[in-house]
């Protein structure tokens, strides 16, 4: 690949995963009733709808498992299995299995917000899947969006375009089984990031670390773009608008006795926000052993991916490219106090936060600045057509 920073090349293996792709869309459309099918189906683009994405429990577009039928909720698993390696599928379905165990430290009370139908506010059931356009056409594209999983691949021309955001989150972050065992679906993402802190030095942490309390979630939020200037939302924006206010309200006011979310210091919002300009610790600073820790950390996002595009992906943590990264940090430095991690450079960010639920609540999120919903593919789709 000449330039590392550019779309991932098409190939032969690439065309292959999106025939399995297609495959697994057509036949769950085709078990579909009528009235599941207006649910289900979209026209493509269609990107005000394709474009939004949620980590919060609400309605998002698309059928949820919970209305399908059993053979019908196994070929929906089939074509999201078909967007995720063998681990990442194995992740993803424990994160949706994590709602189980949610619901019981809530005290099994909590609603699902505008759902009007009996419902449990956790329920590995309310992950809504969606196909926009004709699976196997030029261009198309599928989601997965629920609580704490959400993902998007967009096909331009044939081509699968870069398939973010790609968000996984773990609430419980850890739960104890009997004896020793520690049920941590996100090891990974929190494990690696706090060795390569430890691994810095004391000029390379005045750097990498952006303030001594970490932002309340992932600065970008659910935002459709990557927005210079970004903070946090507010977590009622973080729902779908179309909700009834008092329903979401209700819902928070439930869902926060069960939280600690501390609040982030003025002072330190500027030091936070989100620049095109990357901040913290740049990889051309690192020593060897800390730029290989910073390209395992990356690619326990990448590694989320099929194997014929999780190898395109990588050449975003080799040579020149990984040396554009930036690596910061926020918060405490230690397991189970609140922190935040950001790595970014081109067309690549990385956001992940355990922050709430006195840190045992993790979001972690991987984007492209410039491709996300296929935004780069589309662009030149259309420059061609005219």
């Amino acid at each position: 690949m000449a330039d590392s920073t550019a779309h991932p090349t098409y190939s032969e293996r690439t065309r292959a995963l999106v025939e399995r792709m297609a495959q697994a869309a057509s036949d769950w459309l085709s078990s579909l009733s009528t009235d599941q099918r207006r649910k289900a189906a979209r026209d493509f683009p269609a990107n005000d709808e394709r474009t939004l994405w949620y980590y919060t429990p609400t309605e998002q577009g698309g059928l949820p498992l919970v209305e399908m039928d059993p053979s019908q909720q196994r070929l929906a698993h089939r074509l999201v299995a078909s967007g995720l390696s063998a681990p990442g599928y194995v992740t993803a379905a424990t994160i949706m299995g994590l709602e189980n165990i949610l619901d019981a430290i809530e005290g099994w009370h909590t609603t699902y917000p505008g759902r009007t139908a009996p419902n449990r506010g956790r329920d590995p059931q309310l992950y809504f899947v969606t196909v926009f356009g004709e699976p196997g056409t030029g261009s198309w594209g599928w989601r997965v969006g629920g609580h704490h999983i959400s993902f998007h691949y967009t096909i331009v021309d044939g081509r699968i375009a870069s398939p973010t955001p790609l968000f996984f989150g773990s609430n419980p972050a850890e739960a104890h089984m009997v004896g020793p065992g520690v049920l941590r679906p996100l090891a990974g993402e929190e494990d690696l990031g706090r060795e390569l802190l430890r691994a810095l030095d004391a000029e390379q942490l005045a750097t990498a670390v952006l303030a001594p309390v970490a932002p309340t979630d992932i600065v970008q939020s659910n935002r459709v773009a990557v927005e210079n200037g970004a903070l946090p939302r507010a977590t009622a924006q973080l729902f779908n608008a179309s909700l009834p206010e008092a329903s979401v309200r209700a819902f928070l006011e439930s869902d926060g006795r069960h939280q600690n979310r501390p609040r982030t210091p003025e002072e330190y919002l500027v030091a936070l926000r989100y620049d095109s300009a990357p901040k913290g610790l740049p990889a051309t600073r690192m020593t060897a052993g800390q730029r290989e820790l910073l390209a395992a950390l990356i690619r326990q996002y990448v590694d989320r991916l099929p194997e014929e595009i999780a190898d395109l992906h990588r050449t975003r943590v080799t040579g020149p490219a990984l040396e554009a990264m930036h690596f910061a940090w926020a918060g405490g430095r230690e397991h189970r106090q609140p922190h935040y991690y950001r790595i970014q450079g081109p067309r690549l960010l990385i956001e992940y936060d355990n922050t709430q639920n006195d840190a045992n609540h993790i979001h972690a999120v991987w984007r492209d600045p410039e491709g996300d919903f296929g935004a780069d593919l589309l662009a030149e789709h259309y420059k061609h057509a005219h």
